[in-house]
């Protein structure tokens, strides 16, 4: 009988090694990841890190000069959402396969990660406050509550 349960073990540590090995690639090619995104307006040019951060802002051919400041501020803000929310995207879609479960057989269980609070705003370009949505879900959640 420890015969199998050796083989168990066996296997899985060579799935834990094969999945940190795999996770370690991912990390490694993300930190190179940057996604670069232009205003609607075509004014501004934003690069953002797997992080969300932003490495690079271009004004293009200077349009910026015959704008005011909320102007910009808002092309500029648009941009940068923008590429966070792709950034996002390609963050969640690497990390993907670790979030299912493996195949038959497998130790495997999936991850369960909750990407709305890892990424926030990112994960709409920003749109989520703006839309009001999380206030009518409350508002209906209220409602459903009153009716008891």
């Amino acid at each position: 009988m420890s015969e199998p349960l050796q083989e168990r073990i066996a296997q899985a540590m060579a799935e834990l090694e094969a999945t940190q090995a795999a996770v370690a690639r991912v990390q490694a090619d993300l930190r190179q990841a940057s996604e670069t995104v232009r205003s609607a307006d075509r004014v501004v040019e934003a690069t953002v890190g797997a992080q969300g951060e932003l490495t690079a802002l271009k004004f293009l051919d200077n349009k910026h000069q015959n704008m005011t400041g909320p102007q910009l501020a808002a092309s500029i803000m648009e941009a940068v959402q923008q590429g966070r929310a792709r950034m996002a995207r390609q963050v969640m879609d690497s990390f993907a396969p670790f979030t299912q479960p493996g195949p038959a057989g497998s130790i495997r269980r999936g991850l369960d990660v909750d990407w709305d609070r890892m990424f926030g705003s990112a994960l709409d370009g920003g749109g989520r406050a703006a839309s009001g949505r999380p206030g009518r879900d409350r508002l209906r959640d209220e409602i459903d509550e009153d009716s008891d």
